[in-house]
């Protein structure tokens, strides 16, 4: 198991008042981002380890509304040594949850809103069910960030603006595709698993079109089973941060 100092030291943002999207995924070595339509079957204890520590470094967790369906989305909150290491950085006991839906197909008394310790957000678009999001409204703060879809990089300046700089996204394959396509990503990091999976399984990343974009190894942690990759915008890059 990687120890918590080795993660901080590769993981720890530079300057925390620098606007940063940071995104985590795990993969298989062909490249399948689940197993029977979930990512946990791919992870292990160490990647879990270092999912917590990412939390416990973000502001704000990102995460597209079908998987937080699909994953089972409990309340985000972090265990009590987190919470103790957040309130030695002045930052508060928890991260935010933004969850990004067009259609508001969230059900307002999961697990996810009525045990949430900080008021999650939903961020949506202007079109979005009127019915819905006044039943979510009881239980989130529910943002527009578009007129009739949900724009990447609205959606990042609604989450600066409210002093959430540092955000950490967990998928799933589509948000994280069209946070791609608009070329809203500054980092990611990739735990590959020691396995093949074969089958229709979807990749981190999925979108309509193409449109790449190079990121440069910032470096290569060899776990006790997973390797874990972690890139960056270069630092030419327009958009580059640090």
């Amino acid at each position: 198991m990687i120890d918590l100092g080795t993660l901080l030291a590769h993981y720890a943002p530079r300057d925390r008042a620098t606007a940063w999207l940071r995104a985590n995924f795990v993969a298989s070595l062909d490249g399948a981002a689940t197993i029977d339509g979930r990512s946990g079957g791919l992870g292990d204890a160490e990647d879990q380890h270092l999912l917590g520590t990412l939390r416990m470094l973000a502001d704000v967790l990102l995460v597209g509304a079908g998987t937080v369906r699909s994953e089972a989305y409990g309340a985000l909150r972090l265990d009590e040594a987190a919470v103790a290491w957040r309130r030695e950085q002045g930052l508060p006991d928890h991260p935010v949850l933004a969850i990004v839906s067009g259609s508001l197909h969230l059900n307002p008394d999961d697990e996810v809103f009525a045990d949430a310790p900080i008021r999650p957000l939903v961020l949506t678009h202007a079109g979005a069910p009127e019915a819905a999001r006044a039943a979510l409204a009881g239980v989130a703060d529910v943002v527009d960030c578009g007129d009739d879809a949900v724009a990447p990089a609205l959606l990042r300046r609604q989450l600066q603006a409210r002093g959430l700089r540092q955000i950490l996204c967990e998928g799933g394959p589509t948000l994280f595709g069209s946070l791609a396509v608009a070329d809203q990503v500054d980092e990611l990091c990739l735990t590959v698993a020691p396995v093949l999976v074969a089958g229709s399984a979807a990749r981190i990343a999925v979108s309509p079109q193409a449109h790449p974009h190079h990121l440069r190894l910032q470096h290569a942690l060899q776990g006790e089973r997973m390797l874990f990759l972690r890139y960056t915008r270069p630092s030419n890059h327009p958009a580059a941060r640090r």
